[in-house]
């Protein structure tokens, strides 16, 4: 199955361990969704809405497991980006990587699944 990737602080991840649940950060909960993005869409994702940000982290998640909760829809340039519409499961959540930032202050993403 597709992985999706999520970008979130450390903090946010943390509290949604202790909660059972991720609900979104600040831009998900104003759009009604959860923001995530494809292996291609990460890295400028990371750089436009990132850069600077110390303290992140990279939610892998398998696709195929949100089920019809994930709708794909027209966002960046017209691409379509997944979109998940209900809490994220951290159960879900297959790896979770920390994001060092660059000389440049773009946060690294590693290397990413498809």
């Amino acid at each position: 199955m597709a992985k999706a990737y999520k970008i979130i602080t450390r903090a946010d991840w943390d509290l949604a361990l202790k909660a059972g649940r991720f609900e979104g950060a600040a831009i998900d909960l104003r759009d009604g969704y959860i923001h995530l993005s494809t292996a291609a869409q990460a890295p400028e994702t990371a750089r436009v809405h990132f850069a600077g940000q110390a303290g992140l982290v990279l939610l892998r998640i398998d696709t195929g497991a949100l089920g019809p909760r994930l709708k794909w829809e027209p966002s960046r340039g017209g691409a379509l980006f997944p979109h998940l519409y209900a809490p994220l499961d951290p159960l879900l959540v297959e790896a979770v990587t920390d994001m060092p930032l660059d000389a440049d202050g773009i946060p690294q993403l590693g290397t990413l699944e498809p």
